[in-house]
This record gives structure tokens, sequence and C-alpha cells, in this order.
């Protein structure tokens, strides 16, 4: 698990939010709850994409700040390990 840091900023039209220490990853939603759950999916989709592209991903710093920010609180990212598999028939030689 790495802990990155979020932050919000309450605009008129909704919430804007941004991962501080992982750049890209940005938002904006209706509500602190919504804004929340899709820096999530951003953040998760960001690292997938980078992983699959070899890059390296960034080092948390917890001492980012955002001095507009409104509300900054960490966010975590797990990402789950899977390979696929793929079963190929055993090649049968005949001796000549």
């Amino acid at each position: 698990m790495l802990t990155y840091k979020a932050m919000y900023k309450f605009l008129d039209d909704g919430v804007h939010g941004e991962v501080l220490d992982f750049a890209g990853v940005v938002t904006c939603g209706k509500t602190l709850d919504e804004t929340r759950k899709l820096l999530a999916e951003a953040l998760v989709d960001m690292a997938e994409t980078s992983l699959m592209l070899g890059e390296a991903l960034p080092l948390p710093n917890s001492f980012l700040t955002n001095s507009e920010a409104d509300l900054e609180e960490p966010i975590h990212l797990i990402l789950n390990a899977s390979s696929k598999i793929k079963i190929v028939p055993e090649l049968v030689y005949e001796a000549a």
C-alpha cells in the first residue's frame, strides 16, 4: 500500500480534487464524497497505466501541501497483482 496526499477545494459548482504527489490525478464532483470516490478511481487508473507503460510510480511525499486547499488528507493506493496464464496443448512429436 502506498499513501499519497489528496487535496480538495470547494467551489461554487462542486469540489475539485487532486493527488498532490501523483501528477495527473485530478477530478471534480458535486460533493466531497463523490469527489473522493472519483479521485480514488483516478489514482488506480493512473497507477495501472504507469505500470503497464513500464514507468515507476511516484514516491509519496507527505510534506507536499497546497495553500489553496480547503482540505488535505491521505489517499491510499492498493494494487493487486495477477497473472494471465494461457494453457497451450502439449505438442506431440512423432519419431521420423
